[in-house]
């Protein structure tokens, strides 16, 4: 004897549900939702109990995305960086702190044939170009060691299973 249809009788749906408000499945007054109990909660849970949790294993990390997210970052701590050493050397010159420097070492090294600069070695795009640079640097190393890292992830976690989350629905 064979049936056309599957045999469970159980209440719990086969497969993920509609969420609350997507209104794929909307329990009409007269006719209740059967996966769902008296209070709201999914059928089989206990009466008061509204949150889930889940178990979960992450066993793989993806080394290709792995690098598109950290060459993403990275480009954004760059930019970052960029942006804040310059508004950083603007706030200082406003404050007159790279002129009170200079007249400190004039009078400590009271040279009339050379006089120190500061300038000279602090100039406003000798320091952009340096924290270019370092942004540059910084984007590479972060890229290929987060890739590296995804690597190396998937040869431990082959070893030992992963690492383990519990995640509840709150």
């Amino acid at each position: 004897m064979s049936t056309a249809g599957p045999t469970s009788t159980s209440a719990r749906p086969q497969g993920p549900g509609p969420r609350p408000g997507q209104g794929a499945q909307q329990a009409s007054p007269t006719r209740p939702n059967p996966t769902q109990g008296r209070t709201g909660a999914p059928a089989g849970a206990a009466p008061g109990a509204r949150n889930r949790r889940v178990k979960l294993t992450v066993s793989r990390v993806d080394p290709w995305s792995a690098m598109k997210m950290s060459f993403l970052i990275s480009v954004a701590l760059g930019i970052a960086g960029v942006v804040m050493v310059a508004v950083l050397w603007m706030i200082l010159s406003g404050m007159g702190v790279f002129s009170e420097i200079n007249r400190l070492v004039g009078t400590v090294l009271q040279d009339s044939e050379n006089p120190f600069n500061l300038m000279d070695f602090l100039g406003f795009g000798r320091v952009l170009s340096l924290s270019i640079v370092i942004g540059v640097i910084d984007v590479i190393l972060l890229t290929a060691l987060s890739t590296l890292g995804a690597f190396l992830y998937n040869i431990c976690s082959s070893l030992v299973g992963g690492l383990q989350l519990t995640l509840t629905d709150d």
